[in-house]
């Protein structure tokens, strides 16, 4: 309870920040947008591909699975991308007092062939995830679900260092190589799983993505009965029915993608920072230095309850 309390708090603190300096939101506004399109213009040669060559045959399946990889890839570089950008802006922010967006497109520029390796990275991790589900679903038995399910917390784990690598590349300059083992060295010193685990982000942020979903459900269905009593299971209420109830639910999963996506950032970032503050704090301690680092304003405040 006092994680998800805390996790309740930091998030908080996170819009606190971006209340004071709307620069921190425009990248995950801007990631959500260009994401719908990446995604609907990807969808037009997978669509293309599986009415020419057809589902039932290797040359098919081959070209889907590239065409569908390829999807994937897309998708992780603008998450990146504009992740990478919220980073820049909250560590100017926690450090200088101020998030410039000049700044932050121009160490996308410097990082962007490193954060197309992450992205090259998560691709394969997810594509093996899947390939798992499938031979789950064809197969079945104890091996084949065994094997899922490695991958399933495979992913899990991969998707928590990619949120703390992403700050590595950006903050530090360094490559996908040299990020994970740094972030593998602070974390084997517990340098971060402390903040890990007693700050439940990830819980709260989870539930109000549910939430939201279900509002936005809820409401859209309302809305759709509500046409189609005043205008009939005609073609003109279908359409008016389903299309306002449609605009009305991708409002409520768009904030609440924003939400979660600018939230976990701004956690994952600040708790880079304070590792990154602590080790150094270290080794002037180990050369008879005495250093006090506090963790950023918005970690420090949910740590000390």
């Amino acid at each position: 309870m006092q994680s998800f309390s805390r996790g309740w708090s930091f998030l908080q603190q996170a819009w606190s920040m971006a209340f004071k300096d709307k620069d921190l939101l425009k990248p995950s506004l801007y990631a959500l947008v260009v994401g719908m399109v990446v995604s609907v213009i990807g969808i037009i040669p997978i669509a293309g591909a599986a009415f020419i060559f057809g589902t039932e045959n290797i040359i098919g399946r081959g070209i889907l699975f590239v065409f569908g990889a390829l999807l994937v890839f897309a998708q992780f570089v603008v998450s990146y991308v504009f992740s990478a950008m919220t980073v820049y802006l909250i560590f100017g922010y926690v450090s200088e007092g101020d998030g410039r967006m000049d700044k932050a497109w121009a160490i996308v520029r410097r990082d962007f062939f490193d954060i197309l390796t992450l992205a090259a990275a998560s691709t394969a991790v997810n594509l093996i995830k899947n390939a798992a589900n499938r031979n789950r679903n064809r197969r079945g038995g104890i091996a084949a679900g065994l094997l899922s399910s490695a991958a399933g917390l495979f992913e899990t784990l991969w998707t928590e260092a990619s949120y703390l690598v992403l700050p590595a590349m950006v903050i530090d300059d360094l490559n996908l190589k040299d990020g994970m083992a740094r972030i593998w060295k602070i974390t084997k010193e517990n340098l971060l799983l402390v903040g890990i685990s007693t700050v439940g982000v990830r819980w709260v942020t989870g539930l109000i993505g549910f939430a939201l979903g279900f509002i936005g459900i809820v409401l859209g269905l309302g809305i759709f009965y509500v046409v189609t009593a005043v205008l009939g299971f005609e073609v003109a209420g279908l359409v008016i029915g389903i299309g306002l109830a449609f605009i009305v639910g991708s409002i409520f999963f768009m904030v609440a993608s924003v939400i979660g996506s600018y939230t976990s950032t701004a956690y994952h970032t600040c708790l880079y920072i304070w590792a990154r503050d602590v080790e150094k704090a270290r080794v002037g301690q180990e050369q008879g230095i005495p250093v006090n680092i506090p963790a950023p304003a918005p970690l420090a405040a949910v740590l000390r309850q």
